[in-house]
């Protein structure tokens, strides 16, 4: 079976998924009408990996959404653009986040941000790159938070939801920027859950949420959301197969309430510095 790929793509990183290099560098609709799957509990047999959610502060309560469309609508304005540029190795690479409050904070892979000198946020379609000041990540995780200054009516927090409630076939949508095609709607079900992937350090990340809901190199640090348009966790990784490093149904998340613990440890100074 083909290596599991973050879902970053680009001439620092050799062949691992995340953002994709705008150097190589929308909206994609689904039916409506999703259906609230209820399987049962955990799949078995892939990697599942962990995320990081966001503060405590976060908003929590359901918009209530229940179509793609609605849900786009709903919650694509929260959904950024994140370019980073690389201090060493050279080149900008692109990838997903999503803001969690009126402060500013936005949620992010480490792997997108990670070893970059500036990170520029774009807040909406057509708005203008904002600097991004990296609070801290944590790569054992996979998490990273932001924080832009921006006037709030530009900021549209993606409200949170809870990832210890997700089911195996519950309908999901992922939001993000695959091959730097901006604020992508995909949708699917949760394949499995209690996957097992691997951090970009090596270390394991347990309870990942599987997906077949289309996700690229770009998607990663974007919002995978339920039914009701709550973020139940982060696109981060994808399986591919043979030489391809594009979708092959098979992608991974980060729970939302592993993000949430990671954010939390960072904002009150017992999580990780800035990478």
């Amino acid at each position: 079976m083909a290596r599991i790929r973050r879902t970053l793509k680009g001439s620092i990183g050799a062949g691992i998924a995340g953002g994709v290099i705008v150097s190589l560098l929308g909206w994609a609709a689904f039916a409506a009408g999703l259906v609230a799957g209820s399987g049962p509990g955990p799949g078995a047999g892939a990697h599942p990996t962990p995320a990081a959610a966001t503060p405590t502060s976060t908003p929590t309560s359901a918009p209530g959404p229940s179509t793609v469309a609605s849900i786009y609508r709903h919650d694509g304005r929260g959904v950024v653009f994140v370019e980073a540029r690389r201090r060493s190795a050279g080149g900008t690479a692109t990838g997903s986040g999503f803001v969690i409050d009126h402060a500013g904070h936005v949620i992010t892979n480490d792997h997108v941000i990670h070893g970059a000198g500036v990170v520029d946020v774009r807040l909406g379609p057509n708005a203008p790159p904002v600097r991004a000041r990296v609070v801290g990540s944590d790569q054992s995780t996979d998490v990273a938070l932001l924080k832009v200054n921006a006037p709030r009516r530009l900021l549209h927090p993606v409200p949170l939801g809870d990832s210890s409630t997700v089911r195996v076939g519950d309908s999901v949508v992922a939001i993000g920027n695959p091959f730097g095609l901006d604020r992508t709607v995909t949708s699917g079900i949760v394949s499995a859950l209690q996957r097992r992937i691997q951090a970009p350090n090596g270390a394991p990340i347990d309870g990942a949420i599987q997906t077949d809901a289309a996700i690229n190199p770009g998607n990663s640090g974007g919002p995978l959301l339920n039914a009701v348009g709550q973020v139940i966790g982060i696109t981060s990784q994808i399986e591919t197969g043979g030489s391809s490093s594009g979708n092959v149904g098979v992608g991974f998340a980060i729970p939302i309430d592993t993000v949430r613990q990671v954010a939390d440890g960072i904002l009150t100074g017992t999580g990780s510095v800035p990478a």
